[in-house]
């Protein structure tokens, strides 16, 4: 099993930059994908970005694409969200979550954190 931690949320004007920050526990981590997904008030979470075990491989939603960057590190079993130009539309809470595939939907993802607010300002 692993644990995810969510960190680095927070209110932020739009055209802001924000680093989102998820801590695994186990010694495990590198054998997950990672995912960050996110959900604002009164829609379905939706996909954000993915990264695979090696980070060799990435995918995006079309919404974020040229906006965020997923990374990871897998000495320190941490997995990150780097979003810049953050938008209105942004405004959700964030949550990583770990799978054994590099998915961009919620049944491919095995464990969750409990999310993170981003909130950002027009």
């Amino acid at each position: 099993q692993v644990q995810l931690a969510e960190s680095g949320g927070g209110l932020v004007q739009a055209g802001a930059s924000l680093r989102l920050s998820c801590a695994a526990s186990g010694r495990t981590f590198g054998n997950y994908a990672m995912g960050w997904f996110r959900q604002a008030p009164g829609k379905e979470r939706e996909f954000v970005a993915a990264i695979s075990q090696n980070p060799r491989s990435t995918s995006y939603a079309d919404s974020v694409k040229g906006r965020v960057a997923i990374f990871r590190d897998n000495v320190n079993n941490r997995v990150y969200l780097q979003m810049n130009n953050l938008k209105p539309e942004d405004t959700a809470v964030y949550y990583c979550a770990a799978g054994l595939a590099l998915g961009s939907t919620d049944n491919e993802y095995a464990y969750w954190g409990q999310g993170t607010q981003v909130t950002v300002s027009s």
